[in-house]
């Protein structure tokens, strides 16, 4: 059995997101190959925490060594902001390479599964094994209309961003090294192979996001009032503004006894909570909303039971409530995009291409409405939702995909 060196800067099996990729790549991984995974120091505990827990889970001891490193403590001060805490994670990646380097572990394979960028380079070449970088994801930058309302801060804040990634595309050996001594390269969605220019063969979209699916998934228990979700960290990428105005606008085109049977779910939390309350309040929307700060995962997942629909315009990459909202039979609203865009299926009818932002608010207001009014469109949806999350999206998808990449990069 062959063994694979994989590193990963988040991992934690209490967590979604980057953390959630982390811990289920390391497992699926697992189920085939011996595995050295190596992550930061303060992830030994809730790792540990788990497997104490779990005692189904005791074949990952055997299985896997877990390895904790990370740059000294007077380093990580600065670690603020997601400009600033992605360059901590470019030096972690240079010291986790000189680190192993030094005592390097006994494997066939390496695989950084990164942060979910395109843009920071890897270091796992200098083990002189074959590489395979990823999954690592891209976004185009926010459409001036929709970022707008945010405020010149938050424009300066994603041109800069824009500006620093274009500067690394360019200008750093790193980048170009790691790209060029990749085996495979896993990507995100359909954008990553062009901005870095990866020839035909080289690479493959693996989404960095997937789902265990439920046992069952029942219609969600509405009651007869049709509820729309939104969950994420409440900031200008997400696009909670446009859920708030799309659904009044949608809200106070229906009569007083259809706003009766309407909800609006509002999960999260974030910079733009205390404006998006004042938006709530401004649409005229208090009494119809309900708003929830940021939850437990365990938690958040019985909430997508009172969905009617997932909406979330989201600029991203990729989006984990995407497919765990799908895989609970609860269809997904959103822009026609390379992020949650690729994650619904594609004959679905829910989704918007981008257009002006006034546009897009009436857009998505009319397509509620469609929803609402319709119930058998509802749930026609919902069970292509949850088909395609099951034939493309779970776990054990990505594990096969793993399996199937290592087989073809490790020497023979």
């Amino acid at each position: 059995m062959n063994t694979v060196l994989m590193t990963a800067y988040a991992v934690n099996p209490y967590k979604g997101s980057e953390d959630a990729t982390g811990w289920n790549l390391i497992l699926q991984a697992a189920r085939t190959h011996r595995v050295v995974a190596v992550t930061r120091e303060n992830n030994q505990p809730p790792i540990e925490r788990y497997l104490l827990a779990h005692p189904e889970l005791a074949w990952v001891r055997e299985q896997v060594e877990f390895r904790y490193f990370d740059l000294p403590a007077w380093t990580r001060w600065w670690k603020k902001g997601p400009l600033l805490s992605v360059l901590y994670f470019y030096l972690w990646q240079l010291g986790l390479a000189l680190w192993l380097w030094r005592r390097p572990p006994a494997v066939d394979l390496v695989h950084n599964l990164n942060f979910h960028s395109d843009w920071t380079p890897s270091f796992l070449w200098l083990l002189r094994r074959p590489l395979v970088w990823g999954p690592i994801g891209h976004h185009a930058p926010i459409p001036a209309s929709h970022l707008r309302p945010h405020g010149r801060r938050a424009y300066c804040q994603d041109r800069l961003l824009s500006l620093v990634k274009r500067g690394f595309w360019r200008l750093d050996p790193f980048l170009r090294l790691t790209r060029r001594r990749a085996r495979r390269v896993l990507c995100v969605n359909s954008t990553v192979a062009p901005q870095l220019r990866l020839r035909p063969g080289k690479f493959e979209i693996v989404p960095a996001v997937a789902v265990d699916l439920p046992a069952t998934a029942p219609r969600p228990a509405t009651n007869g009032i049709f509820t729309v979700m939104i969950a994420g960290r409440m900031v200008p990428l997400k696009g909670f503004d446009v859920v708030v105005q799309a659904f009044g606008r949608f809200y106070h085109r229906l009569g007083p006894s259809q706003q009766r049977n309407v909800r609006l779910l509002l999960i999260g939390s974030g910079p733009e909570e205390a404006r998006l309350r004042q938006l709530v309040t401004a649409q005229g929307l208090d009494l119809c909303t309900e708003h929830r700060p940021w939850l437990e995962r365990a938690e958040l997942l019985t909430l997508y039971g009172r969905a009617s629909v997932f909406f979330f315009p989201s600029h991203e990459g990729a989006g984990m409530v995407v497919l765990e909202a799908q895989s609970y039979g609860v269809p997904v609203l959103c822009y026609q995009n390379e992020g949650p865009g690729e994650l619904v299926p594609a004959a679905s009818g829910l989704k918007v291409p981008y257009a002006s932002r006034e546009q897009n608010l009436n857009d998505f207001a009319a397509q509620l409405q469609r929803l609402f009014a319709d119930p058998a469109l509802q749930a026609a949806e919902a069970e292509l939702s949850r088909a395609h999350v099951a034939a493309h999206h779970t776990w054990a998808r990505r594990g096969q995909q793993l399996q199937r990449i290592y087989q073809h990069v490790l020497p023979q």
